[in-house]
């Protein structure tokens, strides 16, 4: 089951568990989230998870540094989405409050917004990968005018041809970057997973790595995330 404010609910349970004002989540930490997402995780179990591994932290009679990753919370949240999934439990929203938040004046700004930053892009890539986010940017400049005349009723469908916009624009900027942007995005992707290699299974990493690699080459390029989980 998807849910439209996944990150954001995950974003301020976190920070509310750490119980320390304002944190602001590293591009490790949205990575992970996608991760999670991705894979399946219900929100309950992220919640929950979250839940725990701060229980556990505040139990330990010596705290040798404060938490500041999510991925702290990686095998507690894993271990609630399996209970979960063995438990049958049908975690999530009610169907009333699914879409809350996702109305159409909001939706269709968010995509014209989008259609701009694309275009804005476009134009510092070479003719093949530019012509790639020129269609994109049309082609959310035509579900933004849908948005705005009620005609969007699905937003499942919507989310899913967000996702295949996306990944072809991700394909257009990855045949862009030198080997000197990636190899950069590789090490710097190393240097923030190296503490957490070993407290996760290999499935969960290789998503992890992905996921991390595919926001660095957007965010190089100055370029938003589509979907609608990032309308905030």
């Amino acid at each position: 089951m998807s849910y439209f404010n996944y990150f954001t609910e995950v974003e301020q349970h976190f920070q509310q568990a750490r119980g320390s004002g304002l944190f602001l989540l590293s591009p490790l930490d949205w990575a992970l989230l996608e991760s999670w997402k991705d894979s399946g995780v219900p929100l309950e179990a992220a919640l929950k998870g979250i839940d725990r591994a701060f229980e556990k932290y505040h139990k330990r009679k010596r705290k040798f540094r404060q938490v500041n990753s999510v991925a702290y919370c990686t095998q507690e949240v894993l271990e609630a989405a399996r209970e979960i999934a063995e438990g049958d439990t049908r975690a999530g929203e009610p169907e009333a409050n699914r879409d809350a938040g996702f109305e159409p004046d909001r939706i269709a700004a968010y995509l014209a917004e989008n259609a701009g930053l694309v275009r804005e892009a476009a134009v510092k890539l070479p003719p093949a990968q530019a012509e790639t986010l020129t269609a994109t940017a049309a082609s959310l400049d035509q579900l933004a005018e849908a948005a705005r005349e009620g005609d969007m009723d699905d937003l499942e469908a919507v989310e899913q041809r967000l996702s295949v916009m996306e990944e072809r624009v991700l394909a257009a900027v990855m045949q862009g970057l030198s080997e000197d942007d990636l190899l950069a995005i590789r090490q710097d992707m190393d240097a923030h997973l190296a503490p957490y290699r070993s407290k996760m299974q290999a499935p969960q990493l290789a998503m992890l790595e992905k996921q991390y690699q595919q926001r660095a080459a957007l965010e190089k390029a100055a370029l938003p995330r589509l979907s609608l989980y990032y309308l905030r």
